[in-house]
């Protein structure tokens, strides 16, 4: 087995199920610093939701990984957090970024996919400035160590592109939006 990293899964709420997989096959090949229920008040303030996702999550991991659902790509918390995790501040440093394509994912064994159906930010990095990678769900704990690993390896030698405009609020209502 490999080094293990501090990892922040990022994750819709409706993906529950498969970040707890996740976690479960991960154990011992990785330190989850990731939000967990009761971990955040859900009623707090906007601001005091997302200072305590940074610094109290995000601060103390070197990758993030995106789980990456059918109703992912529209949620305003994953697009904070992703970019929370690409930036170097004097209390942080970068984590390296990766994204996962669910089984549930419309493009999961497909080749390619579309851009609308993943976290704009992370599709950013993923053509623009190749900091990003992108699978689709494996099963092999030690395959995703590497993925973990390589997310780790690149942070310091491409630097990411962060400029989107963070979302305000999430996007549509419907996850079928862009599909075809």
């Amino acid at each position: 087995m490999g080094k293990r990293h501090n990892v922040f899964v990022s994750f819709h709420n409706e993906d529950q199920g498969w970040k707890d997989e996740f976690v479960n096959m991960m154990n011992g090949y990785m330190v989850d610093q990731s939000v967990n229920d009761g971990d955040i008040d859900e009623n707090a303030q906007t601001d005091t939701i997302r200072r305590q996702i940074r610094e109290e999550h995000i601060a103390r991991s070197t990758v993030t990984v995106v789980l990456i659902g059918p109703c992912t790509w529209k949620r305003k918390h994953i697009d904070w957090e992703i970019s929370y995790s690409m930036r170097e501040t004097s209390n942080k440093d970068r984590c390296g970024l990766l994204g996962i394509l669910l089984p549930n994912h419309p493009d999961y064994n497909r080749k390619g996919y579309r851009r609308g159906l993943i976290p704009q930010r992370l599709a950013t990095n993923l053509e623009e400035t190749d900091f990003a990678s992108l699978y689709d769900w494996s099963d092999d704990p030690a395959e995703v160590q590497d993925w973990i690993h390589q997310a780790f390896k690149k942070r310091h030698v491409v630097l990411p592109s962060n400029s989107d405009v963070q979302f305000a609020r999430n996007r549509g209502r419907d996850c079928s939006e862009g599909w075809d």
